[in-house]
């Protein structure tokens, strides 16, 4: 597997997550409500709970979505010149 290939590779893994990162927000800001009452069926909280748990799995996707996706691109992009 080629350089080029593999700078292909962590574009669209950043690409992709990128957007699945974007639509779970876009869900969470304009339907907080729905996804509330839609998780309580399967999962008994009070809502700061589920605030908490929704926030800290935000921050854990993007750090782990920059540690795993756009840091190795960029320093691929980097070696490229």
């Amino acid at each position: 597997m080629g350089l080029q290939q593999v700078t292909d590779f962590f574009m669209w893994c950043t690409i992709i997550n990128g957007g699945i990162y974007l639509v779970w927000i876009l869900f969470f800001v304009l339907m907080p409500d729905f996804i509330y009452r839609m998780q309580s069926r399967l999962f008994p909280l009070s809502r700061e709970t589920f605030n908490t748990v929704v926030y800290a799995f935000f921050g854990g996707f993007k750090l782990l979505y920059m540690i795993f996706n756009v840091v190795p691109l960029v320093a691929l992009l980097i070696i490229k010149g």
